[in-house]
This record gives C-alpha cells, sequence and structure tokens, in this order.
C-alpha cells in the first residue's frame, strides 16, 4: 500500500510538472508569434495579428491544475511552510498531540473542500458551463483537475494522520528544518572561518 502511495503522490507531481512545462511552452510560442507579428508590421506596415487563441485562459487553467497536484508531493517531502517556533519547544508528547490536532484538522478542511469542489464539478457539467474566452472551454475539465489534486492531498493528509496515530512520524517533519538547519551551519562555519 505505502509503495502504491507514494507511486500515485509522485505521478500527481508529474502531471503538475506537465502543466508548468505546457504553461512554458504555449508562452514561449505566444512570444514568438508576436516576434512574427511585430517583424511583419516592421517590413510591411500591417501587422498579421497571429496569437494562439485563448492561451491566457490556458495557461490559467494549467496554473490551477499545477498548484493543486503539486500540493500532495509537496505535503509529503516537507516542501509546504510550517512554523515550529511553539511545536519545537514542546515535549514529545505534547508535539504528537499538536501534530495529530492539526493534520486531522486539515483533513476535515481538505475533505470539505474536495466534497464541495466535486459538486461544483458536477455542477458546471450538468449545466453546460463554458469559459468566456474566445474557445470556449467546458469549466468542468479545469475543474476536474483541481477535483483530482484535491483528492489526492486529501488521501495524503489522511495517510499523514494514520501514521501519527500509529505511532510513526509523519513524512513532512524533519526535512525542511533538516535543510535549514545544514544551512545555518554552514554560514556559522564560514563565518568561523573568516573570523
Amino acid at each position: 500500500m505505502r509503495r502504491w502511495l507514494d507511486k500515485m503522490y509522485k505521478v500527481s507531481c508529474w502531471l503538475a510538472a506537465g502543466c508548468i512545462a505546457s504553461i512554458a511552452l504555449l508562452v514561449v510560442c505566444q512570444v514568438f508569434l508576436n516576434l512574427l507579428d511585430r517583424c511583419s508590421s516592421l517590413l510591411t506596415g500591417t501587422a498579421i495579428g497571429l496569437t494562439i487563441p485563448s492561451y491566457a485562459d490556458f495557461t490559467g487553467f494549467l496554473l490551477a491544475a499545477a498548484s493543486f497536484l503539486s500540493l500532495a508531493y509537496t505535503l509529503r517531502e516537507g516542501g509546504h511552510i510550517r512554523v515550529t517556533l511553539v511545536t519545537g519547544n514542546l515535549s514529545k508528547k505534547t508535539q504528537r498531540i499538536v501534530e495529530v490536532w492539526c493534520t486531522g484538522v486539515a483533513s476535515c478542511i481538505t475533505l470539505y473542500f474536495t466534497w464541495y469542489t466535486a459538486l461544483l464539478t458536477h455542477e458546471s457539467f450538468v449545466y453546460h458551463d463554458l469559459s468566456p474566452g474566445m474557445i470556449a472551454v467546458p469549466i468542468w475539465i479545469p475543474q476536474t483537475a483541481m477535483l483530482l489534486g484535491l483528492v489526492i492531498l486529501s488521501i495524503a493528509l489522511i495517510d499523514e494522520l494514520v501514521t501519527i496515530l500509529s505511532g510513526g512520524s509523519a513524512s513532512y517533519t524533519g526535512k525542511g528544518e533538516k535543510l535549514l538547519a545544514k544551512e545555518e551551519g554552514d554560514i556559522v562555519e564560514g563565518l568561523l572561518e573568516k573570523g
């Protein structure tokens, strides 16, 4: 089960990376078309009017998909910002209680958000809602990517909660703190060498 869950988180992250790469490709293509248009305007006096229809809408949809699809993997890797100033000074038992409470509340909020997004996506599908751009895209398509990211995030949070409740430590703890401590250690070491 652990390998399957980790693979799901990683696939979700790769989908998010694909969305970011698609955004970059769309923007580069549009910039190239703008350059061609500008060159045509300078050479002939008239612009051709080259553009990718609704490219701003598509990049927005891809950005939303990338943001939501990357949430679970980022959580598992400890990439989300965590303020450990208070919890770092608590006893281990109290830290565990706070960690269970925080992960449980985050799971409940995310499950509610997932449910609400599922209802919204279903409503958009039923009523055939379309985006207002030059190319009318059924709005349930980008909403589905958002919903998928939320479903995977909900699974990741419940996975973390079960791990903490069963006596293990959450996957996201320690990674960012170790990196920060290493950077601080490198800075102090550098200062000592100079001094």
